[in-house]
């Protein structure tokens, strides 16, 4: 009985470029890829009628009926296929309680207890596996922190899962965020490597700060703290509530003093926060 062969070329649609690695199926029966040139070739093949079924991705995918009674050639050109795809939404600084990572969330009502105007560093320092620094010996103005004993240039910190370690050092400068810890909703302390936007610069572990969320109802707060080293806090927060159902906005503004522990360690701080939401 004779046998006959398939063969052809599966190009695009547009631009006649072909498409390498395109699939070609005879249904029910084989099927096989196209080269580098875009070709394919079926053998040996009974006579008889045929379907044969050509796709590729982002391409719309064509049948085509042969009846082989001699050796065909059949060149098929795809035609693109277009589609929305539905938003993907990727979380990747903070890890669940399934996650094969060691951490605490540390809350806010826990933060309020401890924030006397010293750095975040400081109110951490009771977490398992942190170490803290300051250059004043206060708390307050240059402060650093160690996690199982790697520095900050190990430690990957991320505000609202944005990278706040410095481009150039890696390390991070509490000295200019003072009394943030106002501002802080929570934070997760990862230990080790864990979920990590910064790759190698979380080998010892992460820290991860989220910011204080809109208020639905409209606020105001005054906060002042006095303490050893003629260290003085004041903090003014001031909150719009929800507007028109839609917008609201927040500010903080804080001054901190301390003469410091050390001689010639004094620090004069001030900052602001401002925050919008809709």
């Amino acid at each position: 009985m004779a046998q006959f062969t398939i063969s052809g070329t599966v190009t695009d649609n547009g631009s006649n470029a072909p498409l390498a690695g395109a699939t070609v199926r005879i249904q029910n029966i084989s099927a096989t890829g196209t080269d580098a040139s875009g070709n394919y070739k079926f053998k040996p093949l009974k006579g008889g009628n045929y379907l044969l079924e050509f796709s590729f991705v982002g391409y719309l995918p064509v049948q085509k009926e042969v009846r082989l009674s001699q050796d065909q050639m059949v060149n098929i050109s795809l035609q693109p296929s277009a589609f929305l795809a539905e938003e993907v939404l990727v979380q990747a600084t903070r890890a669940s309680q399934n996650a094969a990572v060691t951490y605490k969330n540390i809350t806010k009502d826990a933060l309020n207890k401890n924030n006397f105007g010293q750095d975040l560093p400081f109110l951490l320092d009771n977490t398992p596996g942190v170490t803290i620094t300051s250059d004043a010996g206060a708390g307050i103005g240059y402060t650093g922190i160690r996690i199982r004993g790697s520095d900050a240039t190990r430690v990957n910190v991320t505000l609202n899962g944005i990278p706040y370690n410095d481009s150039e050092s890696q390390g991070t400068f509490w000295v200019n965020m003072p009394d943030f810890a106002s501002s802080v909703e929570n934070i997760q302390i990862q230990r080790g490597i864990g979920t990590s936007t910064n790759g190698a610069g979380a080998f010892g572990g992460s820290l991860n700060i989220q910011t204080s969320g809109s208020s639905i109802k409209p606020f105001a707060e005054l906060n002042n703290s006095f303490g050893s080293f003629n260290t003085l806090k004041n903090t003014v927060k001031v909150g719009s509530g929800l507007i028109a159902d839609k917008f609201s906005f927040e500010g903080r503004l804080s001054r901190i003093k301390s003469d410091g522990f050390v001689d010639r360690g004094k620090s004069d701080l001030r900052s602001f926060f401002l925050s919008g939401s809709y």
